[in-house]
C-alpha cells in the first residue's frame, strides 16, 4: 500500500464519520460538497464531530481517494470505516431514512 493509500486508510478507520470534500464543512467549495455537509447536518451529525478532508489542499489525497474507493467523484462519505458514496447516493439514502440508520447505528 502506498503512503497516500495508508494515510487514507488510517483516516477512514479512525473517524466515525469522514467526508472527503472540496473545501471545508464551514466553507464548501463545490455544490456537491456543500450538499453533502447539509445532508449530514440534517442527519444530526454535529459539525464539530464531522471529520472532513479538503482534497483541494492535497493533490495526492485528491487522486488517491478515487483509487482507494474505486469511485471517480468527490465528495465521498465514509461511516464507521465503510464507503457510503457521493452526494447523490447520500441524498437518496437520506430521503429513504437509510443514511440516518447507518450513522446512528452500532459500530461495525
Amino acid at each position: 500500500m502506498s503512503d497516500v493509500q495508508q494515510r487514507i486508510d488510517d483516516l477512514v478507520k479512525n473517524n466515525e464519520v469522514l467526508l472527503f470534500m472540496k473545501g471545508t464543512a464551514s466553507f464548501p467549495q463545490c455544490g456537491f460538497s456543500g450538499r453533502a455537509v447539509q445532508i449530514l447536518k440534517a442527519c444530526g451529525v454535529d459539525p464539530k464531530g464531522l471529520k472532513t478532508v479538503n482534497v483541494l489542499e492535497d493533490p495526492e489525497i485528491r487522486q488517491g481517494i478515487k483509487e482507494y474507493s474505486q469511485w471517480p467523484t468527490i465528495p465521498q462519505l465514509y461511516v464507521k470505516g465503510e464507503f457510503i458514496g457521493g452526494s447523490d447516493i447520500m441524498m437518496e439514502m437520506y430521503e429513504s431514512g437509510e443514511l440516518q440508520q447507518v450513522i446512528s447505528g452500532p459500530a461495525a
